[in-house]
């Protein structure tokens, strides 16, 4: 079995019963965040999977490394929230951390902004206007903290299309 197979059964089990958003299995975002990463790369994938798991479950990052190797880890572990009293205090502190990635642990960077795209356009699917808003008044941050030239330039611009796209259907009261 792949790695990216592994970590998609690994998953569902450890997010089981948790919803994204109130209609949908939490794998419909994983899965979507995985479709976004491409299929070239099973660390990718896996991390893909993975990617919510220590942040949203009782699973730890040392259980990541035993199961999926160190690099898949350590990038799991890039991409999980730092602790803090707030979303902005947790947002900042993992953006000070993210700004800091280099080779080989760009997969990392490569996932988060897969997973910022999938949680975009959900919002757009959905209407939620409200969450979409908050990612919009996140981008410059995010961006700033995430984004690397020339990596993953094609999410980049699925994202910037999604948040003009939310804009004009009202999801920027500006």
């Amino acid at each position: 079995m792949s790695i990216s197979s592994r970590a998609r059964d690994f998953a569902a089990k450890a997010h089981a019963g948790q919803m994204y958003g109130p209609d949908e299995s939490y794998m419909v975002h994983l899965d979507a965040v995985v479709k976004l990463v491409g299929d070239d790369i099973e660390a990718a994938k896996a991390i893909a999977y993975l990617h919510d798991v220590v942040e949203d479950t009782g699973v730890d990052i040392h259980d990541i490394g035993l199961r999926f190797g160190g690099f898949v880890a350590d990038c799991v572990s890039l991409v999980t929230d730092e602790p803090g009293a707030n979303r902005k205090e947790r947002k900042a502190a993992t953006h000070a951390k993210l700004a800091k990635v280099k080779y080989p642990f760009y997969l990392a960077l490569v996932v988060k902004a897969a997973d910022r795209c999938a949680n975009v356009e959900a919002c757009i699917r959905k209407g939620n206007t409200g969450l979409l808003k908050m990612y919009q008044d996140e981008q410059e941050a995010f961006r700033g903290a995430v984004y690397r030239p020339g990596l993953c330039d094609h999410l980049w611009q699925r994202i910037d299309n999604a948040l003009k796209a939310g804009r004009r259907r009202g999801g920027d009261n500006e």
